[in-house]
């Protein structure tokens, strides 16, 4: 914002007439003549210095919002695009050449349906090395674009225009995903009830509000509806700082509020205990984690004793020395105490020498016959995770992929082979992203159907 003498202009009319109902995303004009140039002395003196400040605010929300949805627009094209032309993400299309079979005794249809979807991942994996996102976000991204066009109308129209925030656009999308296929009355219905509240509320508000929508207008009974949603029930882990994890369960609702209600129960005669510090929030965490480590189900029986878990010790750590953090296979850094504790629970090591002042690993224990599982253990210490672009998963839960192909003349060796997810493996193998290595430095990098370089990602830990 430019400061002069001149005395304080009037703000422009459209300011005060709710800009986000008019604007689109070509009509939004430039920051200089959205504030004008004032006399900061005199804006100070009369008390308005945060009326320009709020406006220059909410123009900035409604840019990025414009901009932003712009971005989900052409994610949603280039993924489009590659779907139906895959040959720039996958190479030439075998099956036009009349003396092709496939090796696997696939139809033309499975083979071009399967190019498809090949093309479609690499495209996204080539878009979120581009934005630096996850190649899940650069998928839901174009998924949420798609929905909101054919089934939310108003409003996709409302986030194209700035009026609708991010948040509002992505819950509308994922309640209106959920709808039957068949059903476009119940889409209508659910866009014209919650365009409103899509513009005016919080997220949090709305996100209730899209629900109660969307069980309303939903054509499905719910006793048919959550016999379906069962069959996706499943837990999963998410990591947090501080050598701290959240531990989620998507499940029946009864069951999910029966185990909360049996912990909080539980825990509140704990706290009634005499001597009992923790609060019950802590106590509720304590006894849940209890009853799933050492407690038993009628199911299985008497839990395991000790789950296995592998920790990676620095000695001097080890021998209280230091303080180095110690990593927890899956997780990353955990604090020393922790360490230590279950180390003195470990009922075997494996020996790992690294550099004291790189931390570059430089021998590992291979005492075992079965040379595999040595090298894979090795691979493991290396590449913690796949060495995807962007990929976090474990290595553990990875392929062993060969660089060169076995069949190519690869070997089975650290310098041929690194971790690599389901879907990466696919990438590398099917479509058209290569993967290079430095045999001197032993760097990696990979190179996308675009030509674009991607450079190696350091391990999360």
């Amino acid at each position: 914002m430019e400061i002069s003498s001149d005395a304080a202009a009037p703000l422009p009319a459209w300011i005060d007439d709710d800009p986000w109902f008019q604007l689109g995303p070509w009509e939004a004009p430039e920051f200089e003549d959205f504030v004008p140039d004032v006399d900061l002395d005199a804006l100070q003196a009369s008390g308005e210095m945060h009326s320009v400040g709020l406006k220059a605010i909410e123009y900035a929300t409604v840019r990025s919002r414009i901009l932003l949805a712009e971005q989900y627009a052409g994610i949603a094209s280039v993924l489009r695009d590659a779907a139906d032309c895959p040959d720039p993400w996958t190479g030439p299309d075998p099956t036009l050449d009349p003396a092709w079979r496939d090796p696997q005794g696939r139809s033309v249809g499975a083979v071009r349906a399967e190019r498809r979807d090949i093309a479609v991942r690499s495209a996204a994996t080539d878009v979120a090395v581009r934005l630096g996102l996850s190649e899940a976000i650069v998928r839901t991204r174009a998924f949420h674009v798609d929905t909101l066009r054919e089934r939310c109308p108003l409003v996709w129209a409302a986030f194209a225009s700035g009026d609708v925030s991010e948040q509002n656009a992505n819950t509308a999308a994922q309640h209106a995903a959920s709808l039957p296929r068949s059903a476009s009355e119940a889409w209508a219905q659910f866009d014209a009830q919650v365009i409103e509240g899509a513009r005016r509320m919080p997220p949090g508000k709305f996100r209730l509000r899209a629900r109660v929508v969307r069980e309303r207008v939903h054509p499905e009974s719910i006793d048919d509806r959550h016999r379906r949603a069962a069959e996706d029930r499943r837990i999963w882990t998410t990591a947090e700082p501080d050598g701290m994890a959240t531990l989620s369960i998507f499940g029946p609702a009864a069951e999910v509020q029966a185990a909360q209600r049996r912990a909080d129960a539980h825990a509140r005669h704990l706290r009634d205990q005499p001597g009992e510090e923790r609060t019950l929030a802590q106590i509720r965490s304590d006894v849940l984690l209890d009853l799933l480590a050492h407690g038993e189900t009628p199911q299985t029986g008497p839990a395991p004793a000790r789950a296995a878990v592998a920790i990676t010790v620095p000695v001097m750590t080890l021998l209280g020395h230091d303080d180095e953090p110690a990593t927890l296979d899956g997780y990353g850094p955990i604090d020393a105490d922790t360490a230590r504790r279950l180390a003195g629970e470990a009922t075997s090591w494996v020996r790992i020498l690294t550099h004291p002042i790189t931390g570059t690993v430089l021998d590992v224990d291979r005492r075992t016959y079965r040379v595999p599982t040595a090298l894979r253990r090795w691979l493991g210490v290396r590449d913690p995770v796949c060495i995807g672009p962007g990929c976090t998963r474990p290595a553990r839960d990875c392929d062993i992929d060969h660089r060169l192909d076995w069949q190519h003349g690869g070997t089975t060796t650290d310098t041929n082979l690194a971790p690599l997810c389901e879907r990466h493996h696919v990438l590398k193998t099917k479509s058209a992203w290569k993967l290079y290595r430095d045999e001197i430095t032993g760097v990696t990098w990979w190179v996308t159907p675009t030509a674009r370089i991607v450079d190696p990602e350091p391990p999360p830990w």
